[in-house]
């Protein structure tokens, strides 16, 4: 056969990429994204994050001995009133005394201190139940940071799988490339017809529609990408070309995990401590409240005398001091009913522990059942990838010889970029799996 029979593969792939330079909507020499780089970025600007952190910093500032009522509470207040008056007397045996436009001016002022001494030890009760929605506040923080790096991992490895099937389409059409060459190669030499040669180019095109698809399945996969991370969706960038799995995950550990360390778990316990505290709190409320008072008064009246007998300037200062006490008595039975809904509310909360850990120990199990059996898949793939590999470069040959028709060709392609694709999706699922489980046994997430 002629020399210019031959077209190697690798000239072929030089062409596509030539090619490819010239399509839309492709970016080349982009910034290099690992997967480290995005996680770093995503737990700086992710919005979900910064909202909850800020939340946290809330739950903490209110821990205070003053907020749960340890500490006094002291009101300073002044007022000065300025009255203008006319007035009428009448007396027996004399003429009445008319006065008009009399004015007068108050100046009062006072310090008072209101101290809770005993009241049933509620503000004991109350301090603990800041420290308890603190540590709620954190582990929510903590949740919202695992929940968010799972979902930038799993964004980021799609990113890589869109970007695995474009490489796979782009060797497919090398080969369709390739495969045009022959046909016209063999058409020029007369061992080949015009219809195998239209029938080459219409396989061409359609390979290279795919990739326009795939290029936008590629560009949304970095938008969602990018807003995880909380920065512009149009930012382009390359990402690490290969997904690596870990293969050593074993249920029991998993499991411990979850038991012991999932944040969620763990908020759920949280509440079961302030139902408890609720209890408490009600209880309290049956006790008397003692309480220390004291205050101090000035006030200050300069008037013009109506009579003989009013005096035109009057000053008072001094200050006072005291005990008091409430003790409650009869108020509706409605402590009764507080009571009886704390108890509730804390048999609620423990329904809801177990509800929430059976949910997740079937998650995790499920989680666990789909890492194992992509794991035995992508063994499975990996054999097929290769031999799909040799079958389309033997039949691309045997092609090139005149020993295979096109449609046969075309069909060992297929079944290389079928098996490719297979492959990339499932170690894409086999590391998507092997993150839910470090999500749900939070091990994700390292913490000092």
């Amino acid at each position: 056969m002629d020399k210019k029979v031959m077209f190697p593969i690798k000239a072929a792939a030089l062409l596509l990429t030539i090619v490819a330079l010239l399509l839309p909507a492709t970016t080349y020499s982009q910034e290099l994204l690992t997967l480290e780089q995005a996680i770093k970025i995503g737990l700086e600007n992710n919005y979900s994050i910064r909202i909850a952190d800020r939340q946290d910093d809330i739950a903490s500032n209110n821990v205070t001995l003053g907020n749960a009522g340890f500490l006094p509470t002291v009101d300073g207040r002044a007022t000065r009133l300025f009255n203008e008056n006319n007035s009428r007397q009448e007396f027996s045996g004399r003429e009445p005394i008319e006065r008009t436009g009399a004015s007068s001016n108050n100046l009062s002022s006072s310090v008072n201190l209101n101290w809770t001494l005993f009241d049933g030890m509620g503000m004991f009760i109350n301090y603990d139940r800041l420290k308890a929605l603190e540590k709620a506040g954190k582990l929510f923080t903590r949740e919202t940071v695992e929940n968010t790096v799972a979902d930038i991992t799993d964004a980021y490895f799609e990113v890589v799988r869109q970007e695995g099937k474009i490489k796979a389409l782009e060797d497919a059409i090398a080969i369709s490339k390739a495969r045009i060459d022959l046909t016209e190669a063999q058409y020029e030499v007369g061992v080949s017809a015009k219809v195998e040669i239209l029938r080459a180019q219409v396989d061409y095109n359609t390979d290279r529609s795919e990739l326009l698809n795939q290029q936008e399945s590629l560009q949304n996969a970095r938008i969602t990408l990018n807003q995880l991370l909380g920065r512009d969706p149009n930012i382009t960038f390359d990402t690490e070309d290969s997904i690596s799995v870990d293969k050593t995950l074993a249920i029991g550990n998993m499991n411990a995990g979850l038991t012991g360390a999932n944040p969620l778990l763990q908020r759920l316990q949280l509440n079961r401590e302030l139902a408890h505290l609720d209890v408490k709190a009600v209880r309290a409320s049956r006790f008397p409240v003692i309480g220390f008072t004291s205050a101090y008064n000035f006030s200050r009246n300069e008037a013009e005398p109506l009579n003989d007998f009013q005096a035109r300037f009057n000053r008072n200062h001094g200050y006072n001091y005291g005990l008091t006490l409430s003790v409650p008595i009869f108020n509706g039975f409605n402590i009764n009913r507080q009571a009886q809904n704390a108890r509730i509310a804390v048999e609620t909360s423990e329904l809801e522990y177990r509800q929430v850990q059976n949910q997740l120990e079937s998650e995790l199990a499920r989680a666990y059942s789909r890492y194992a059996n992509r794991l035995q898949l992508l063994e499975l793939e990996e054999s097929n990838v290769l031999l799909a590999e040799e079958n389309a470069n033997i039949a691309l040959e045997r092609y090139r010889l005149g020993l295979l028709t096109s449609i046969e060709l075309r069909e060992a392609q297929r079944n290389q970029l079928v098996a490719e694709n297979r492959l990339i999706d499932i170690r894409y699922e086999a590391k998507a799996a092997e993150t839910e489980l470090k999500r749900l046994s939070s091990s994700l997430v390292t913490t000092p």
